[in-house]
Order: structure tokens, then C-alpha cells, then sequence
């Protein structure tokens, strides 16, 4: 008999990064071969995964749904947590009225308005390959690379300005090119190539509306029927810096150009759509910090910085001055602290996380993604756990729960099981172990873990009580003491 679905609060698991997503990398460097027809080394970020997931974060246009979403204003949010929030969700909503935050630049298109984190001193998360660190992973990689590449293609029509905002082009366009880009015009690789679309989308790369009328006032789509969409590049392409745009053109014009519509197709093809937008730098947020030190110091604290918030793996303290010096570590943890993050201690390795305190104003993960999390955290981590096979405090495990496994513990049908699996993939909570078959394979917690702070994982193991064994006497313990402190803060 099947179990039934368990249920956990998972608060900090919410709060997923984004160019994860995936908390996927904030920088994406298009390098084209002499040829044009491929896309190598690009950096993608959930965030998260620390970025995010498959399942859509786009908001849809308030006339199109017909409502509203409630949300609250900017102004009347501590910064800290206006960082946190803009890393969750990978870009932060302004109305035309609000101030931009610290940090942040805003960036506005037609009746739309966007919030975008700024980074120290122009850095990009590009210092990882110099450091010959691990990025966080992206999702078909070498196809959403050459995606983003077609799409930037046919959207950056006017080599002389910036990429962003471009023009809106049909989604026809995109694929055609990604076509000619890629060789293989059969088509085949159409999923993989609207899987690569709406991971873009979903990570604010790119952005789909429902048609031109949509794309000419700014507003946004769900990625759906294809056929009447338009994609322009997102709010993430103009965090591109500006000494990167010359390499970027010359590799726009070695790329080859989609092939031209024939006969009848000319005349329905439609035209691009001109796509207005400007941007407006708030205050700097971290210069009173860094300000006191010298150039290599100010730079070495900028690195770390950006190590630590985009690396996939803690990292150890002998690479950087920034984490073995406790003087510049201060320096560094009140850099992250304005950002509603704080370091993370392993060892001798340190990694960033949400700081304890910082709200989750909304669940990320459906009760299905829920579901299958606890199941592979229960297999994977509880159960070898008690077995004496993981003696550290870590949620991390080499023992893969195989798939056939999830779908016997659950009443999820298998595309949905399928589909949670994809989402938690992307917003790095699990990892995929390949194996010959599918009983040597199967899924561990993902490098999200890495990021839990010591109060973090405390709650999380009594979440995992609570769903495994609610009945028991821990579980009964837990319920009570946490019914006590809530009256008690009354």
C-alpha cells in the first residue's frame, strides 16, 4: 500500500535563490566558436538556486488575470529584506512611485518597472572561472546557453546600443535561429529547445508575452501556446557590464543570421516590436564598508563577496584573505548582512545563506514538491542516518534514493512526480546521481543544503520528525514546545 503524502514547512527552503535556479549565476558571457554554431562557458544564476525552479515565477499582467497581486511596498520594508526578497524571486516588483532600494537599479519598460541587485564595484560572478571555482549548475546547460544566444541574436537588432532592452521578436524567430545555430533543423530537439526558453523565462533572462500589443506595453505571459508569443531579452541582460558589450557584438555578428521566411511564409511573418526602456541606479549600498581599505583589500573582500553568494560548494578559507583574516571576515559578514545573508561556517569552508529572522512571505514549492523533498530527505538522510551510516550534522548524502522508490511512497501521479522532480532539480534542493539503471541512480539533497544555517537545520530536522513519525513521543514533544513559546511571545 502506498504511503500517504507527508507535508512539511520547509520556511527556508523557500527561499530558494533565484540565478538558482535557478539561483543559476547572475553573469551569462556568450563565446561563440569561429563558426558560430555554438554557444560554450556560459553562467546561468538560480537563484535557487542558489536559483529557481521550473515552476514559473513570471508574473502575469494584471489585465490579462484579471487581478491584482498584493504585495508589499519597498518603502516600507527594511533593505536587508528587500535584498533577500529580490533573491528569491530574481527581481523585485516597484511601482512608478517607489524609490529605488539601495543596491538596486530600476529598470522600467513600458508600464512595467523592475528592481534589479547591483553588485560591488562592477564585479560579475565571472570571478568563479578565475578562481576555477564551481558555479551552481544549470539544467541542460549546452542547450539553454545556445538558447540565450539565439535569442540575443534576434533581439539586438542595433549592434551600436545595449543589448537590453532590444526589440520583441516572434517566438518563430527564436526557434529558427536556434535551429541554424545549433545544426539540427529536425525537429526533435523542439522540446529541449521550449524547455530551454522557459528556463530563461523563468529566470528573467528573457521575457515572453502573449503578443505584440503585450510586448510594446511591458507586460508579461505564461510560457504557453508558442505560436502568437514574443520573447524580448529580460531585466537580467542589462546587469551585463558595459566593457563586456564589445566582445558581445563581435560575437553577435560571427553568429549566423536565421534563415529568411520564402514565398507566402514573407508575408506572415510578423515584424519586431520596439521595446522601450530605461534604467536608474539607486544609492550604493556597501561603498561606506568598503571604503576604508586599500585597492587589493576592497578588491579581496569584493571576491569573497561574490564567491561565497554564487559558488556551489562551500569554500575553503586559505583561497581568499577576505575569510581567513577575521578583521576583513567582519568586514565581509556585515557586507552580507544589508543583503539579508549572513556566513556560514563549515570547518575550515564558509558559503552564504538566508540570515535566521528573514521572512518568507510565500510558499515557493507546491504540496507535490513538498512531498517528494521529504521523501528523498527521509530515504536519503533519516533513514542512513539511523543506521549509523551519517554521523555529521550535515544534510548532505552519498545514498541516492531511486526513483522507483518515490514512486512507490507516493499517491503523486508519475508526471507530476516527474514534474516536482524537475522543479527541485533546477532550484537546487535535489541532484540527479546517474547510474547504469535506475535502482543504482536516483536523487540526493541538492547543493541548496550547503547554505542552512546551524538554527536552519535544527528546524528542519523536526520538520522531518514531525512528517515521519507524527505520533511519536519526539513529535508530541516538539508540538508542545512550540505551543509554548507561541503563547508565550502573546
Amino acid at each position: 500500500m502506498r504511503e500517504p503524502r507527508p507535508r512539511m514547512d520547509f520556511p527556508e527552503l523557500d527561499q530558494t535563490d533565484t540565478e538558482a535556479g535557478a539561483r543559476e549565476d547572475e553573469q551569462s558571457h556568450a563565446r561563440v566558436d569561429a563558426q558560430g554554431s555554438d554557444l560554450a562557458e556560459t553562467q546561468m544564476r538560480p537563484r535557487t538556486g542558489d536559483a529557481q525552479a521550473d515552476h514559473s515565477r513570471v508574473r502575469v499582467d494584471a489585465q490579462e488575470s484579471g487581478r491584482a497581486e498584493a504585495r508589499v511596498r519597498v518603502d516600507d520594508v527594511p533593505v536587508d529584506r528587500v535584498h533577500a526578497r529580490a533573491r528569491i524571486d530574481g527581481v523585485l516588483e516597484l511601482d512608478s512611485d517607489e524609490r529605488v532600494p539601495a543596491g538596486f537599479v530600476r529598470l522600467a519598460g513600458g508600464r512595467g518597472s523592475l528592481g534589479l541587485p547591483q553588485w560591488p564595484d562592477g564585479a560579475t560572478p565571472s570571478v568563479l572561472e578565475e578562481y576555477q571555482l564551481p558555479a551552481f549548475p544549470v539544467e541542460r546547460s549546452g542547450e539553454t546557453r545556445r538558447m540565450l544566444a539565439a535569442c540575443l541574436r534576434v533581439c539586438w537588432t542595433d549592434l551600436s546600443t545595449d543589448p537590453w532592452p532590444g526589440v520583441a521578436v516572434p517566438a518563430a524567430a527564436v526557434l529558427a535561429c536556434y535551429r541554424t545555430l545549433t545544426g539540427r533543423p529536425d525537429d526533435a530537439t523542439r522540446s529541449w529547445a521550449v524547455g530551454a526558453l522557459r528556463r530563461l523565462n523563468d529566470t528573467a533572462w528573457i521575457t515572453i508575452t502573449s503578443g505584440p500589443d503585450v510586448a510594446a506595453r511591458g507586460g508579461r505571459a505564461r510560457l504557453g501556446d508558442l505560436s502568437k508569443a514574443y520573447v524580448q531579452l529580460g531585466p537580467r541582460c542589462a546587469a551585463w557590464p558595459a566593457d563586456s558589450h564589445a566582445q558581445l557584438r563581435e560575437l553577435m555578428r560571427r553568429m549566423p543570421a536565421p534563415p529568411p521566411a520564402e514565398g507566402s511564409e514573407l508575408e506572415q511573418v510578423p515584424m519586431p516590436v520596439p521595446v522601450s526602456g530605461y534604467r536608474q541606479d539607486g544609492p550604493p549600498d556597501l561603498d561606506d564598508l568598503l571604503s576604508p581599505f586599500d585597492e587589493r583589500r576592497r578588491a579581496e573582500l569584493v571576491a569573497a563577496f561574490m564567491v561565497v553568494e554564487h559558488v556551489a560548494e562551500p569554500v575553503h578559507e586559505a583561497r581568499f584573505a577576505a575569510l581567513r583574516d577575521p578583521a576583513l571576515r567582519r568586514t565581509l559578514a556585515d557586507m552580507l548582512a544589508r543583503r539579508g545573508r549572513t556566513l556560514i561556517q563549515r570547518r575550515d569552508t564558509w558559503i552564504s545563506g538566508y540570515r535566521d529572522g528573514v521572512p518568507s512571505d510565500d510558499s515557493r514549492l507546491s504540496e507535490g514538491e513538498r512531498a517528494v523533498l521529504t521523501l528523498v530527505l527521509i530515504h536519503s538522510v533519516a533513514i542512513p542516518r539511523s543506521e549509523g551510516l551519517l554521523s555529521e550534522d550535515t544534510w548532505l548524502s552519498p545514498y541516492p534514493v531511486p526513483v522507483e522508490e518515490l514512486r512507490k511512497r507516493t499517491l503523486l501521479p508519475i508526471g507530476e512526480l516527474d514534474t516536482a522532480l524537475r522543479t527541485l532539480r533546477h532550484a537546487g534542493l535535489l541532484t540527479q546521481i546517474k547510474g547504469a539503471d535506475e535502482v543504482s541512480g536516483g536523487y540526493v539533497p541538492g547543493p541548496q543544503f550547503h547554505r542552512l544555517t546551524q538554527a536552519a537545520r535544527a528546524r528542519l530536522q523536526e520538520e522531518l520528525i514531525l512528517a515521519a513519525g507524527p505520533q511519536t513521543p519526539l513529535a508530541i514533544a516538539i508540538r508542545s514546545r512550540r505551543t509554548a513559546t507561541t503563547r508565550g511571545s502573546e
